[in-house]
């Protein structure tokens, strides 16, 4: 049997037949604001509260900055620094002297520790735009997931600049073709809370979902996918904070760990949406398995 591991993103394991496949390649492409840093942060984070490390390859940003903003969404990355989860910060360096030496190095010293690890390089974009040799580009980047493939999931984000009529940007056409699986996160307006759709462009090994997949921002709990059709009501004028008292008071009931209670008490926090929060934590709800 296929050993799966979940994204915790809520929802989205349900698509492709309960999560990812262990050392396997995943690209989460978008254009700016789609939440591709985000998706990313939401992954790692549920890694290290079942147990796991995490590894966080930055292009850009300090890992200081990458810290205040999961803040912001309500993950607490500064406790978990330097424990079980790692920074790599490779702004202004050579990458293709990162990844032929040093990253091989980093890599064989870490393989030697029992525990998982989850992957993220954000954005991997950089590594795209290091050369405009082609050839060149497809032997940095496969050598890049190749390599950080050993220690467990690897999840890059990409930057996308399509042109108008494009379905997806040339430029992120190598990275797409060399992953092992592709999710592609647009801004589309459909109206209601749910005015974002992922779409999978290909998983291997993987029967997935193959919709387009409304989903929302959190604060809180991240990214919340609308993985089946669900029945809303009109909800207009209704108290939501006792929609998320009764969610928490079940979750409590039924010894739901204590992480979902803090995510969904944030949630309830930070909730500025004009609809009801019941689809979303029902989605949540079965995300964890809860009943």
């Amino acid at each position: 049997m296929v050993e799966r591991i979940k994204t915790g993103i809520y929802g989205l394991d349900q698509l492709i037949e309960g999560g990812l496949i262990d050392k396997s390649a995943i690209v989460v492409v978008g254009s700016s604001g789609t939440g591709k840093t985000t998706f990313a942060m939401q992954f790692l984070m549920h890694g290290i509260d079942n147990g796991e490390q995490g590894l966080y390859v930055t292009m850009e940003e300090s890992p200081e900055q990458i810290m205040k903003e999961a803040k912001m969404m309500g993950w607490d990355m500064e406790k978990h620094y330097e424990k079980n989860l790692f920074f790599i910060h490779l702004k202004g360096k050579n990458f293709k002297k990162m990844i032929e030496e040093q990253l091989p190095q980093l890599v064989k010293a870490r393989s030697d520790y029992d525990i998982k690890t989850r992957v993220v390089i954000d954005p991997m974009t950089p590594v795209i735009w290091a050369t405009e040799n082609k050839l060149e580009q497809r032997e940095l980047i496969g050598k890049l997931f190749y390599t950080l493939k050993e220690l467990g999931v690897v999840m890059a984000t990409v930057e996308e600049h399509s042109k108008p009529g494009e379905t997806i940007g040339e430029d992120v056409l190598l990275p797409i073709y060399l992953a092992d699986g592709v999710f592609h996160l647009e801004y589309y307006p459909i109206g209601g809370a749910f005015n974002r759709t992922l779409n999978i462009i290909k998983m291997r090994g993987t029967q997935h979902g193959e919709g387009v997949y409304p989903y929302i921002f959190s604060r809180g709990v991240g990214i919340v996918v609308r993985a089946y059709p669900v029945e809303k009501t009109e909800e207009e004028g209704k108290d939501y904070d006792k929609i998320f008292d009764e969610a928490i008071k079940t979750a409590k009931f039924i010894k739901a760990p204590e992480y979902v209670i803090e995510r969904i008490t944030a949630m309830k926090e930070n909730w500025n949406y004009d609809y009801s929060p019941e689809e979303a934590l029902q989605i949540i709800f079965d995300s964890y398995g809860l009943k």
